[in-house]
Formats: C-alpha cells, sequence, structure tokens
C-alpha cells in the first residue's frame, strides 16, 4: 500500500442492494484506507450488524461494541461532539479503522431504528476531530435515503456496490437519483463477485449506459468467501487481483476528493 500526504476529511455511504457483498466491501476499503496511513471511522448502521467481523473482530467483540444513543443531536444545543461520541463508544479493531455500532435489533417488536439513523446523520453533519474517512456501511436498499432529512444527507460521496446482474444495477441507479435529491455530491459505482471478463463488461458497459462512473470492478475471489465462512480474523483475505482493483477504488475516490474540496 501507498502512503501519501494527509488529505481533506471525507464522508462516504456504502450502499447497495442485498446479497452484493456490501458490508464485505465496506470492511475491505476501510482496511485499504487504514493500510494507506488514513484514519478511518467505520459505522455500521445495519440492523443486524456484522462490520466488525469483516474489521476482524470476533463475533464476541461485534455483540460486545455499545451502540451509539438514539436521537442525538451532535455538537449543537447542548448535544456531545462527534469526537466525545467516537472516544465513548468507538472500539479499535484489528484492521486498523475505529468502529462504531449506530443500531442493533435485539428484541422483537421493539420499534422502529430511527433513532439510530437520526444519530447517524447528525454525527456525519458535524466535524469529526483528526479523522480522515468517516465509512458508513448502511442497511441493504434504498429506505435510509426515503427517511426525512436522509441518513447520509451530509456524505460527501456514495459508493453502490452492484454484482453483475440487471436487478443490481437498476437498484444502483435508483440510488443515484435519490442521491442527486438529497444533494449529496458523487455517487460511484464499485463492481464486485465478478467470475468473468463477461462479468466485468457487462457492469462496466450497463452502468455507464446509465450514467454511473464506476470506480473498480472486484472480482469473485474465493479466499474471501472462505474465510468469512472460517470467521477468519486477522488479516484481510484477497488475492493480488482484488487488492488491486480495491486500490483502484481508494485512488477513484481519493481523485473526487479533490473536486469535492475544490467545490467546497
Amino acid at each position: 500500500m501507498t502512503t501519501t500526504a494527509r488529505p481533506v476529511a471525507l464522508k462516504v455511504g456504502v450502499v447497495g442492494k442485498g446479497g452484493v457483498g456490501k458490508t464485505t466491501v465496506a470492511g475491505l476499503l476501510a482496511r485499504a484506507w487504514a493500510e494507506r496511513g488514513r484514519t478511518v471511522v467505520a459505522i455500521d448502521t445495519d440492523s443486524n450488524p456484522n462490520l466488525g467481523l469483516s474489521l476482524g473482530l470476533s463475533l464476541e467483540e461485534t455483540e460486545a461494541v455499545p451502540v451509539l444513543p438514539r436521537s442525538v443531536v451532535v455538537g449543537r444545543a447542548g448535544g456531545p461532539a462527534a469526537e466525545d461520541l467516537v472516544g465513548e463508544y468507538g472500539r479499535p479493531t484489528p484492521a486498523g479503522p475505529t468502529l462504531l455500532s449506530a443500531i442493533r435489533v435485539a428484541q422483537a417488536g421493539a420499534g422502529c431504528t430511527c433513532g439510530g439513523h437520526a444519530t447517524v446523520r447528525s454525527l456525519l453533519a458535524d466535524a469529526l476531530a483528526d479523522v480522515d474517512l468517516t465509512l458508513v456501511d448502511m442497511e441493504a436498499g434504498l429506505e435510509h435515503l426515503s427517511r426525512s432529512g436522509g441518513t447520509l444527507a451530509h456524505a460527501d460521496l456514495l459508493l453502490v456496490v452492484c454484482e453483475p446482474t440487471r436487478k443490481s444495477v437498476v437498484t444502483a441507479v435508483r440510488t443515484a437519483t435519490l442521491a442527486a435529491e438529497l444533494g449529496i455530491p458523487k455517487v460511484l459505482a464499485v463492481g464486485n463477485k465478478a467470475r468473468s471478463p463477461e462479468d466485468e463488461d457487462y457492469l462496466r458497459t450497463a452502468l455507464a449506459e446509465e450514467g454511473l462512473a464506476v470506480a473498480g470492478v472486484l472480482p469473485y475471489d474465493e479466499d474471501v468467501a472462505r474465510a468469512d465462512r472460517a470467521g477468519a480474523v486477522g488479516s484481510p483475505p484477497g488475492t493480488p487481483a482484488v487488492r488491486a482493483e480495491l486500490e483502484t477504488v481508494l485512488d477513484a475516490v481519493e481523485s473526487s476528493r479533490g473536486s469535492l474540496a475544490a467545490d467546497g
């Protein structure tokens, strides 16, 4: 991995249709950014939180991460500062990023998760001191973009994870439309689970036809799947091809970071 000068802070949401490998990709990207020397905070907003597993924590350690308080107004009206929430509720991971858990459904009939989403939205609106990248792993689907104000309304960039299916591409297009309505400045697609050159060509062509820029296409890697099934912790899996494509995605985001800073 290449170490570069410290950049302007960036807030990135990772979204996608269920089953595309979104959380696995989010974990791999967070690891790769940390390996570049970036300070990374990774926020798990899935009501069935598993991002900790992708960052090298055991299941027991992932379950023990405390959940952020609901409906907190961060940094205003006497509310806690963002860095205070990270300090109290964040947990270090073997992969490098600090993990926050925003939502967990542990009891049937406990009600909606709106309060957790409100906290994440407020957290993204406040400045995180000494954090280069805040990465938010969202729950699958589009509902989080339809909430009042939008959970990711203060994100700088969305990465939409897609597998080589028409349904996944359609979901990516719908996501980009909603992101534009929320005023999110940039949307990039990340292909995943490409098993052949035809899969990669399909993703690049179909997404380009819909006007979505592709940051990279990750090949399907049995080592990643095997490590997930085994509950492996520690060093990230991945062939050189996967790791090279992760670097391509990071470079695309870093390039976007420059244009976003200029627009700001």
